[in-house]
């Protein structure tokens, strides 16, 4: 049985408890020459405090009786570096400090947990430090101050290791608006953060700390405090780190087919297995490099590898609730003046959005482009690892997108909310869509979206509406990933549908329809109708209009060439419905539902 670290970030236990772990020591000898201060940003979730007591572990003074017990059949434990256990480690964990109340609340919350952690640092190097380290209850940056000169008597480097640097600082920023007022007094000016690391900066220029090492998620905070700490090196899009956190696609397939044989499966279930997982988890890439693989996410892996190893079956929730948090900042984003623009353009699977280059210099003087400049929503989101880099443009621009199903899910519910504020709504249409799933009668989900849900989109100046509208709506009312995936481009043969929905092979037993839609969208202008001259048309006359017509036709030649490949694919002809969706302006829908082959 495979110990899967879910949730445990703590790389001595994993060691020791015979845990799996990833090896990734490779990395330090690279990261060694990188520079002696690191900045590695990566999204929540993805291995960043595993690293970081990795490197605690290796560095450590006091681990060095442990080194073969840890390190042994590691690649460095074969080829170690020279530094290995010759530094005393001192760890901050900025995502354990608080940011509720007022500045002078929060800044308290910043020192109690420095001064706790120096507390620590000098319970563990009692036996090494010549004096005792003064605590400054009032003053953590005077307590650490204290105990570099201490450290330096010592005749052991130092290591600073600081875990999510930007956490409580992004809380605060992205709260309700007034706060902004706050973040700005935390990071900028003589702001406790920029004045506390002026202080780290300070003393490694002078060589009171050695190395440091700091990881977080995004460059937003680390640009207002630039003139306080400037002498970082910044690695986070460098090939040479893409796969430093995260699991390959080897690992998983090494995982998969252990446990696949555990639960006594077939062989070819390990390729079944492996596609959920590619789908769902799979598609981060950390650089603009293509050559580079794409990395899945750990947390996530694990969730479903560890019911999978104790079940034998999937699990029902493919998102695991730890990314739910997720998608509070892509409601950030959407709540933005141009953020459901910018998200409905994410959505769109056939254009990939493109950017010059990723932004990284946000800050407070940069607040306004964040609300107005789609480049600055987009280069935000991709740090918040809710898109990735996926390729380049014509003119070597790059191209981003959503990286799987489950962070798709992410963007569909925060449209759908948005859309569809009302909880008794949202459960309506749950129960509509649920009945479409099995039935695939659209005429009930249909007289709801006209009632409700496009008219939302008829008040609203949608300088984007096209079909990319009408799928983006249905894709918030059919998203279900506890039943379904989307097909993959391959499986299409490059050829894209509008929406295709097929059933997980975990719930093929059920009563479940595969769906394949493709969506027309005729303005009313060009048909010379207004909104209430269609609302006053029967659906069978909305239908014998000779536009629409022929937009049925276009949509059902199309829909046949999908039809053949799936039922190729997937073998079950009986399952599966093909449906031609016209919309006349955000008024009326008329559909026709291919026959059975």
């Amino acid at each position: 049985m495979i110990i899967f670290p879910y949730g445990n970030s703590d790389f001595h236990d994993i060691r020791t408890s015979g845990a799996l772990y990833l090896d990734r020591t490779q990395y330090l000898p690279a990261l060694e020459q990188a520079g002696k201060q690191l900045v590695f940003l990566r999204p929540r979730r993805f291995g960043k405090s595993l690293l970081l007591s990795t490197l605690a572990n290796y560095y450590d003074i006091n681990r060095a009786a442990d080194f073969d017990k840890l390190f042994g059949n590691l690649h460095v434990g074969q080829h170690p570096t020279p530094e290995h256990n010759t530094y005393m480690v001192l760890r901050w964990d900025f995502s354990q400090v608080s940011a509720q109340g007022d500045t002078a609340a929060i800044t308290q919350h910043l020192f109690d947990h420095i001064n706790q952690a120096i507390r620590g640092f000098q319970m563990r190097y009692q036996a090494q430090l010549q004096a005792e380290i003064e605590i400054f209850p009032t003053n953590a940056i005077a307590s650490f101050e204290s105990l570099v000169n201490t450290v330096r008597h010592s005749g052991y480097p130092l290591y600073l290791l600081i875990d999510e640097y930007d956490n409580f600082a992004n809380e605060v920023l992205m709260q309700i608006q007034p706060n902004a007022e706050r973040y700005q007094d935390l990071v900028q000016s003589e702001g406790i953060l920029k004045t506390l690391f002026k202080a780290v900066k300070a003393n490694a220029s002078e060589g009171k700390v050695g190395r440091v090492f700091i990881t977080g998620v995004s460059p937003l905070v680390m640009s207002d405090m630039t003139s306080g700490y400037n002498v970082a090196t910044n690695i986070y899009l460098d090939k040479e780190f893409n796969g430093l956190c995260g699991v390959t696609t080897a690992e998983l397939l090494a995982l998969v087919t252990t446990i696949s044989t555990h639960c006594q499966q077939p062989s070819d279930s390990i390729a079944t297995t492996l596609e959920t997982l590619r789908v769902f988890y799979n598609g981060y890439r950390f650089c603009s490099d293509m050559a580079e693989s794409q990395v899945y996410n750990p947390t996530l892996c694990f969730y479903y590898l560890r019911h999978f190893q104790k079940h034998c079956v999937a699990p029902d929730q493919i998102l695991d609730g730890n990314l739910a948090m997720d998608a509070n900042k892509i409601r950030y984003i959407a709540n933005l003046p141009l953020g459901q623009e910018v998200i409905a353009n994410i959505l769109d699977e056939q254009r990939a959005v493109a950017i010059p280059y990723l932004e990284s210099q946000f800050g407070m003087e940069k607040l306004h482009d964040l609300q107005t400049d789609p480049n600055y929503m987009v280069s935000l989101l991709y740090f918040f690892g809710v898109l990735t880099v996926s390729g380049r443009d014509v003119v070597g621009g790059l191209e981003l997108s959503i990286p799987n199903l489950v962070i798709r899910a992410l963007y569909v519910d925060e449209l759908k909310r948005n859309t569809l504020p009302a909880a008794q709504d949202r459960r309506t249409l749950q129960a509509l869509a649920k009945t479409f799933y099995q039935t695939a009668d659209l005429q009930p989900l249909v007289a709801f979206m006209e009632d409700k849900y496009f008219a939302v989109f008829n008040n609203r100046d949608y300088r984007w509406s096209n079909e990319l509208t009408v799928k983006t709506a249905f894709l918030t009312v059919l998203f279900e990933d506890t039943y379904y995936i989307v097909d993959s481009e391959t499986a299409l043969q490059r050829r894209y549908s509008d929406l295709t929905l097929i059933v997980r092979p975990n719930m093929r037993q059920y009563a479940l329809l595969d769906m394949v839609m493709e969506f027309k969208y005729l303005a009313l202008a060009d048909l010379n109708l207004t909104g209430e001259q269609v609302r006053a048309q029967s659906r069978d006359e909305s239908r014998a209009i000779p536009a629409v017509q022929a937009a049925l036709r276009e949509a059902s030649e199309q829909l046949q060439h999908y039809q053949q490949v799936l039922i190729d694919k997937y073998h079950e002809p009986q399952r599966l419905r093909c449906l031609a969706v016209v919309a006349l302006g955000f008024d009326r829908l008329v559909w026709e539902m291919l026959p059975a082959v």
